[in-house]
């Protein structure tokens, strides 16, 4: 059975820094597109940033894009997004999520991935 826990989150001040951690517990983690998404307080959940499974190739929000890093170590199954430069708007509960067979034109679709962290917060002040 496939499992993700995540990292704790944690608050921080505008222009701060954190790395969330997502551990895959189950198969290897290179057989999965892995991806993170958010929820803000009382908004839809929004695509953060996923790296597929082949060649690991990465895909942005344009919200995060030069800020955000997602990256994987495959010897310890872990899938991390180190966060710079956040910003208030970045609050949110953070999600990791794997799948296999995600296509390309799905990266960004929540619906693509079979299986789900528990959530962590991250908030940021102003």
């Amino acid at each position: 059975q496939v499992q993700l826990v995540q990292s704790w989150g944690g608050s921080v001040q505008a222009g701060g820094s954190l790395r969330l951690s997502c551990v895959v517990s189950g198969r290897s983690l290179r057989a999965y597109t892995t991806a993170w998404f958010l929820q803000a307080p009382g908004k839809e959940g929004d695509f953060v940033a996923a790296m597929r499974a082949s060649r690991g190739h990465t895909y942005y929000s344009d919200s995060v894009k030069g800020r955000f890093t997602i990256s994987r170590d495959n010897a310890k199954n872990t899938v991390f997004l180190s966060m710079n430069d956040l910003k208030p708007d970045d609050t949110a509960i953070y999600y990791c999520a794997a799948g296999m067979g995600v296509i390309l034109s799905n990266v960004r679709n929540g619906g693509a991935y079979n299986y789900w962290g528990q959530g962590t917060q991250v908030t940021v002040s102003a």
